[in-house]
């Protein structure tokens, strides 16, 4: 096995993980940054690796899909961590901007995401229901309020450690409330 093809393997099996342990359903959406640079053990945004990022993509995008579950690819530092998702995932209130990310400017990974969606959009925010951060991309922001971290075992894409969370509705109304255990 080639080391791409262990990449897109260890990226498909955190996918599947994440998406079993977070109990992910139809339609959400799972938000994903992703530093080639960390996962080759290099610096975050000194060695972008297009192949790879493609290779990442496919992987994850092998497990989204075979879910119903879509895509929000986070972009570098450089597009202000915007994110490439399928138009077909925007939520009412989310609006566009324009910019086609590329390796150097948004990265390899959400570039690949750009090529390989069917309809691309970029966004500035979303609220997405879980999140891989491959590399300390930081993609909280982009989670919705309440993120619960998952640990996986598969914690690793190469050089690059994992971080995964997941979302859960606020709990409110104090000591006397009720809650739906299936929601925590």
């Amino acid at each position: 096995m080639s080391t791409l093809e262990q990449y897109r393997n260890e990226a498909k099996n955190a996918a599947e993980e994440l998406i079993e342990t977070a109990g992910l359903t139809k339609g959400q959406l799972v938000a994903v940054g992703c530093s080639t640079s960390e996962v080759t053990g290099h610096r975050i945004g000194s060695f972008s690796a297009p192949e790879l990022g493609q290779a990442l993509f496919e992987g994850i995008c092998e497990a989204l899909s075979a879910r119903g579950l879509y895509l929000a690819a986070q972009c570098c530092e450089h597009l202000n961590r915007a994110l490439i998702v399928e138009r077909a995932a925007l939520p009412p209130w989310a609006e566009t901007v324009n910019v086609v990310p590329r390796p150097k400017a948004g990265g390899s990974f959400a570039t690949a995401a750009y090529q390989g969606m069917k309809d691309p959009v970029a966004v500035e925010h979303i609220r997405a229901d879980a999140g891989l951060d491959i590399g300390g991309t930081l993609i909280g922001m982009h989670l919705k309020e309440v993120a619960v971290p998952v640990r996986l075992k598969n914690d690793h894409i190469g050089q690059a450690h994992i971080l995964a969370a997941r979302v859960r509705p606020k709990f409110i109304g104090g000591e006397r409330a009720y809650y739906d255990d299936r929601l925590k």
